[in-house]
């Protein structure tokens, strides 16, 4: 028998937008200049979307090595630095009580415009039938008892497909949606 799932799907909540907005306002004051961009990302930015109950925010920084000397500042607002892996982005997770709540994924501007994770989200705003296909898929993926480190693969085939979509109709090549 799998084991099971710590990971839960809630459904659209109207008032993470708005968290999402107090976030990056936090972040904006706390190290003032340090991004050039900042946006809510993930299935919470997609209205009447469910989601894993986690505000994602992406930001651009102009050279990844200016986020390192602000680490005591992003502490101030509970974020940790976290090594998943990933080669082209620093990311931090802020949690509570050993439940995330919050993830910030720090990227050059450079690269800000083909963010798969922008692109994917910008694409489920538009396709509601896609984004009701994706949330289908969360809430099959978490009722089999998958475990938070297979989640993601579980839903790397749709996210690709959808991803690869977007990216065609902005004349962008397919690159892989899990960037480590």
């Amino acid at each position: 028998m799998p084991e099971p799932s710590r990971i839960h799907i809630a459904d659209y909540d109207p008032d993470w937008p708005r968290q999402a907005a107090a976030e990056i306002a936090a972040l904006r004051a706390a190290v003032p200049g340090l991004f050039a961009e900042i946006e809510h990302i993930g299935s919470t930015a997609v209205p009447g979307l469910a989601a894993k109950p986690v505000i994602d925010l992406m930001a651009a920084v102009h050279d990844l090595a200016h986020a390192p000397a602000h680490r005591a500042a992003l502490a101030g607002l509970g974020y940790q630095p976290h090594d998943n892996g990933m080669t082209d982005r620093l990311l931090y997770v802020r949690a509570e009580g050993g439940v995330r709540s919050h993830t910030l994924h720090v990227v050059t501007l450079e690269s800000w415009p083909t963010r798969n994770q922008r692109i994917f989200r910008d694409h489920l705003r538009a396709h509601p039938a896609d984004a009701a296909t994706y949330a289908q898929l969360k809430r099959a993926i978490v009722a089999a008892g998958t475990g938070p480190g297979e989640y993601a693969r579980a839903k790397t085939a749709l996210v690709q497909e959808l991803t690869d979509r977007a990216r065609a109709r902005l004349g962008l090549p397919s690159v892989p949606v899990w960037e480590k």
